[in-house]
């Protein structure tokens, strides 16, 4: 009966086809396997020559296969399974099915050559591999010759694993390391070359973080060390890596941090450096010993800083020599001594150094003596104790400190070490002048980390100010020490004036313990978490004290005898998540700073309005503090930086009075106060804020704090909100009665500096903006333009009545779009003569549009987006969308000069097959295809926060970090039931904690 019927299935098969054309498969079927099999092997030898060319010739080079031929190669590879698949099928066919497997080999025949056109790379197979490491700012090596020889050796052989570089401080071996680090950076011997610095006391978890960073990864939050450890272990072990770990004071298991331990197999290095043999040799490393340098080194490099002119001023050459021979061959003595005199010319100021120098230091002894005592004459030479102070000032703190520009002059402003002048400005530009002087001279380094200026102590600087300086002005340091208890009262000297406790275990402090310190003005009690409970009696031998640091400790209340210290200029509580009450504050006059920002607080603190000299309030995330009394602010009169980022909402007037104010982060209840501080004379003198008016929401996509307006969950109506004409930033969300976002801002054509514009769940707006040539300004320096979940929004920008469409998109870098149901276009001109016009975009980087069901155009039919600088393209469920007209630059064989990559989700293969786009077959090896696990985390990756928990639908726990992981292991896939990924917003947070399940609110929708 079978073989009846399967014929008959056959002819039935044929009849809705041409009956030639089946013939012809039929008849010429062993042809076509013949063409496909010679063609399958021409692709496959082309592509086992870039293979090979890859394999053998390029990558010892330090390079990577490029992207496009990458895709290629992956292409060839699915081309090659479905070959294989055909294959089965022809040595299975039957005669009568021979037509319609002769159809499929044509098919794939003309597929398998357009595949081998394409698999040509005339501008090659590779480009440069990213960066293997960070390039150290450091001065040149001096001497020391035999030395780097003996640790490149080290490294670039079999023999040893880990070097252990060992010396005194100051005698050049982190200098020594960053020049090694920078050489191998450039060259090929290691896939990854990574600087930590570790100092002491040794944290695993900020090491471990340090390291991963290196290779642009970050560790799991909130996982034991153990799990951190082994993630760590199996990132590094992919790549062939020398580690250097400057500075470590003590030995610690390189396992248990997640370190692999070197190996010929692995060929991997490690370096330590350290001032301590012992540990190196503990930690198994082959010791390599820096000596100090010969006089003739030492000389050649203080005449390099100093100026080698010196030379020429008469009867001066023996007295710099024997300077030089006083310097011990260190060369940071050398090079800091050489700093402070440069620009002297006069014999008897020299003499006079070489007399100090050879006093020296006489508190110390051992060996730090032989480079303290070099260094305090370049501090004794500043001549100046508000500049030596403020140097001093810096010791308080943790080794490698990173000190902000601006917060380290503050903090000396506070500590009163500058004196006061007429104005803030003129006392700022002291500061500046005090802290440029201190790098001039070498006693702080300065580097660029985190957008700004970075200042650091060197280690042995701040060894010498703790151990020679400190000591003789009344200062005890003891910070990161580990301490469990403070000192009793037998270590509380008279003349103590600055004491710093920081970064310890301190859990308690004794009750009734009464250190009489008549003279402290400065207490650094921070960063230790477990201290709960300070004693009543602790305070009452402190009648001086003028600043007072408790941040991130666990205390619950302060003891009523801080009422009594009316000397006190600055109070930190920051991130006392525990703290509930403070006591009356009425009595501190000379108060300046209050930093609350963090706690637990429920009500201001009594007497708060008598503050009169209060410049800095900080109630910031103050989640229980309901409300701040009406007319208490305006009594603060003087208070230049307002924080109260929280709950806490504001009428305008409250604000206005504050004439003093220069940055705000604040809350108001509505649109009218808003508009009222933004239009007061006062608002003109800001440099910084943060307003947010309406509903506070925990996150949203945009961090930038220089200048941003956030309008949260506001009825608009009739009201037009006034923009800044210095704001950087714009957010709104929830917002109604809104259908055009930047024209429902009055001013707008002033506020022209806008570089970050995003408009989040506002269902009533149709567009983002309708341009005439009034309001072209708003858009000359956008950078990032977010939309999100806008159900009515058509168009992003409307063109009316404008026969040229307008260039006023110089500056922008990223268009994200998303969950716009009704989004039909993206630019649309009301003018038919502009339908033929090149809408120019030459920064556009980023362009992102995703679940846009309507989305028809994205500019007129006949228009195209020229963009110039294009890297990425993501096309989500926009399944109307027909043509694409991105214009990219070619390069000369073809190629798109800057794009990296075009997404698509998996359901949208056929509309990608269908749409239109000049080029298309040249984007080809760019498309990568992102299933629904991938597009969840692409959807977080919008967000410069780190978005950490939030809850499934139907699930009954939060989800972890992870979002795609999560997703996967609660089995949820966009084919089950359309599902909703979402995060928890406040009212469902307490509904979870309620239920015993913490989760963190982050009040964003995503919808797959």
């Amino acid at each position: 009966m079978e073989f009846i019927l399967e014929p008959i299935m056959e002819l039935v098969k044929c009849l809705g086809r041409s009956s030639c054309t089946y013939l012809d498969y039929h008849l010429n079927f062993d042809e076509a396997v013949s063409n496909l099999r010679r063609e399958w092997g021409a692709l496959n030898s082309r592509k086992d020559d870039i293979n090979l060319q890859v394999q053998t010739d390029v990558l010892p080079l330090g390079k990577e296969v490029k992207h496009e031929v990458q895709s290629w190669l992956d292409h060839v590879q699915e081309i090659n399974n479905e070959v294989q698949a055909i294959q089965g099928k022809i040595q299975k066919v039957k005669w009568y099915s021979r037509g319609r497997v002769g159809r499929l080999v044509c098919k794939k025949i003309e597929v398998v050559k357009n595949i081998q056109e394409q698999g040509s790379f005339p501008n090659g197979l590779v480009v440069d591999k990213p960066p293997r490491g960070i390039i150290m700012p450091t001065v040149n090596v001096v001497g020391e010759d035999s030395v780097k020889g003996t640790i490149w050796g080290y490294l670039i052989g079999n023999e040893v694993g880990m070097i252990g570089v060992c010396g005194i401080g100051g005698v050049g071996k982190t200098t020594i390391m960053k020049n090694i680090n920078n050489e191998l950076v450039r060259q090929i011997k290691f896939d990854k070359v990574i600087w930590v610095t570790v100092s002491y006391p040794i944290d695993v978890i900020k090491l471990q973080e340090n390291i991963a960073r290196a290779f642009a990864v970050e560790l799991p939050k909130g996982e034991d060390k153990e799990r951190r450890a082994a993630e760590l272990m199996s990132l590094m072990g992919r790549a062939r890596h020398l580690l250097i770990l400057d500075d470590v004071w003590e030995v610690f298991s390189l396992i248990e941090v997640g370190i692999p331990e070197p190996t010929i197999q692995n060929g991997s290095k490690i370096v330590i450096t350290s001032r301590s043999i012992e540990v190196c040799q503990k930690m198994g490393c082959e010791i390599v010993k820096l000596k100090p340098l010969s006089f003739h080194e030492s000389l050649n490099l203080f005449l390099d800083k100093v100026g080698r002119h010196i030379l020429q001023v008469p009867n001066l050459e023996e007295i710099l020599k024997l300077i030089v021979e006083e310097c011990g061959g260190l060369p940071l003595a050398i090079v800091v001594i050489a700093e402070s005199m440069k620009g002297e010319d006069d014999v008897h100021v020299w003499k006079n150094a070489l007399t100090e120098l050879r006093e020296g230091v006489k508190s110390v002894t051992g060996s730090d003596q032989k480079i303290f005592k070099r260094l305090r004459f370049s501090y004794d030479r500043l001549n100046n104790f508000e500049i030596q102070s403020c140097f001093l000032y810096c010791s308080l703190f943790p080794e490698d400190y990173p000190f902000l520009r601006e917060n380290l002059i503050e903090g000396w402003i506070y500590e009163g070490l500058i004196d006061g002048l007429a104005s803030r400005e003129a006392t700022y530009d002291k500061g500046h002048t005090f802290l440029n002087m201190l790098v001039k001279n070498c006693l702080l380094e300065k580097t660029v980390d985190w957008g700004g200026d970075v200042f650091k102590m060197h280690d042995v600087l701040r060894d010498m100010a703790i151990k020679s300086i400190g000591p003789e002005l009344g200062y005890m340091v003891k910070v990161g020490m580990k301490l469990i208890d403070v000192p009793n009262e037998h270590g509380w000297g008279n003349d103590l004036k600055k004491v710093s406790l920081m970064k310890n275990d301190i859990s308690k402090i004794p009750l009734g313990l009464c250190p009489k310190c008549p003279t402290l003005s400065t207490l650094i009690l921070s960063n230790n978490p477990n201290l709960s409970e300070i004693p009543e009696s602790f305070f009452e031998g402190m009648p001086e004290l003028k600043v007072l640091d408790l941040s991130e400790t666990g205390i619950e209340a302060l003891p009523n005898s801080i009422s009594n210290l009316e000397k006190l200029t600055s109070l930190r509580l920051q991130s006392c998540a525990r703290l509930r009450y403070l006591p009356s504050l009425a009595k501190l006059r000379a108060l300046k700073k209050l930093d609350l920002g963090g706690s637990k607080i429920e009500v201001v603190p009594q007497g708060m309005e008598k503050l009169i000299s209060l410049e800095y309030l900080n109630l910031s995330a103050c989640y229980n503090l309901k409300e701040i009394p009406m007319g208490m602010l305006s009594n603060l009169s003087n208070l230049q930086y307002l924080s109260f980022y929280g709950k806490l909402k504001i009428k305008g007037d409250e604000v206005v009075r504050l004439s003093k104010l220069k940055t705000f982060y604040g809350v108001f209840d509505d649109i009218q106060g808003y508009n009222y501080f933004v239009k007061s004379q006062d608002f003109q003198i800001l440099t910084d804020y943060f307003i947010k008016v309406g509903e506070r929401l925990e996150y949203l996509l945009t961090t930038q704090w220089k200048a941003v307006v956030s309008i949260n969950y506001c009825d608009l109506g009739e009201e037009c909100m006034v923009l800044p004409d210095n704001l950087q930033n714009l957010e709104m969300v929830r917002c109604r009665n809104m259908r055009s976002g930047l024209n429902k801002a009055a001013l707008l054509e002033k506020a022209t500096e806008l570089s970050i514009c995003l408009f989040q769940s506002c269902e009533d707006m149709e567009c983002v903006v309708d341009l005439d040539s009034s309001s072209y300004p708003v858009l000359d320096k956008l950078e990032d333009l977010f939309l999100i979940g806008l159900p009515k929004l058509s168009v992003l920008v409307r063109v009316e009545g404008v026969a040229t469409p307008p260039h006023a998109f110089q500056n922008l870098e990223q268009i994200h779009v998303n969950g716009c149901k009704q989004m039909e276009e993206i630019i649309a001109s009301s003018d038919s003569d502009a339908s033929s016009d090149k809408f120019t975009f030459p920064k556009l980087r980023i362009l992102h549009l995703w679940d846009l069901p309507q989305l028809k155009s994205i500019c007129s039919d006949k228009g195209v987006m020229v963009c110039d600088s294009i890297e990425e393209i993501t096309i989500f469920r926009c399944w109307e969308l027909k043509r694409i007209p991105v214009q990219l630059p070619l390069l000369d064989n073809g190629q798109p000069s800057h794009l990296r990559e075009i997404k698509i989700d998996e359901e949208s293969k056929e509309w990608w097959e269908s749409v239109e786009w000049d080029h298309k077959n040249l984007l080809q090896p760019f498309l990568k295809n992102i299933g629904f696990i991938e597009r969840v985390r692409e959807q977080f990756l919008m967000s410069d926060h780190d978005l950490e928990y939030g809850i499934v639908p139907g699930s009954d726990a939060p989800i972890c970090a992870d979002y795609g992981e999560a997703v996967e292991e609660r089995g949820i896939n966009d084919d089950a039931h359309g599902v909703n990924f979402k995060i928890a917003s406040n009212g469902e947070r307490q509904q979870e904690k309620e239920c015993g399940r913490e989760v963190k609110p982050i009040s964003m929708i995503c919808t797959f």
